[in-house]
């Protein structure tokens, strides 16, 4: 094991001599690491200079720390939250989808047949009975229905279950930071 860059607490498995296959080990994130991580995550446009006062070191080893952890996978990207009512979007709902065929090939066609609709936000795989959950987002109802005419339509879509939201009561960031602080 070698450490994923000077200052860094990111340690990597891989080959002597660079060879291979390498990969981040969460486990060996140290509590710097995952203080960054935190911070990074409450607010993305943090300076560096504050990142490093409110993790507790000096600033240069800091950025290593973030490039390390961006190099590794651990911070995918960076994105600006918008606000899609102020926007125009004034519809959210949920969308299950059932599927004719769980075969490898038909879900991959449904992912792609998915990926390219904008109103489709999120799209989860799901065990059981429903296939996919999709979070869909349109200007309104009407752009919304004609959406779910075209998702009936698509190649092995058994049935479409629709569940309009009222309000969004939880807003997370998607890892919940708050567990590592308490163990």
């Amino acid at each position: 094991m070698f450490r994923a860059g000077a200052g860094s607490g990111i340690m990597t498995n891989g080959r002597i001599g660079g060879q291979g296959p390498e990969f981040p080990l969460p486990s060996h994130l140290d509590a710097i690491d995952w203080k960054i991580l935190k911070e990074m995550q409450d607010d993305g446009r943090i300076t560096n200079v504050e990142l490093a006062r409110r993790v507790g070191i000096s600033a240069p080893p800091c950025l290593r720390r973030v490039r390390a952890l961006e190099e590794a996978g651990f911070i995918k990207g960076y994105r600006a939250l918008l606000d899609e009512k102020l926007l125009g979007y004034e519809v959210t709902v949920f969308a299950m989808v059932h599927l004719s065929s769980q075969a490898e090939a038909d879900l991959k066609a449904f992912e792609a047949f998915v990926r390219k609709e904008p109103l489709v936000r999120e799209c989860w795989m799901l065990s059981g009975e429903i296939d996919f959950v999709l979070k869909c987002v349109a200007p309104d109802l009407k752009t919304f229905q004609a959406f779910v005419s075209e998702l009936t339509a698509a190649p092995h879509v058994r049935n479409v279950k629709t569940s309009l939201t009222l309000r969004n009561s939880k807003d997370a960031a998607m890892v919940p930071m708050e567990l590592k602080a308490k163990i």
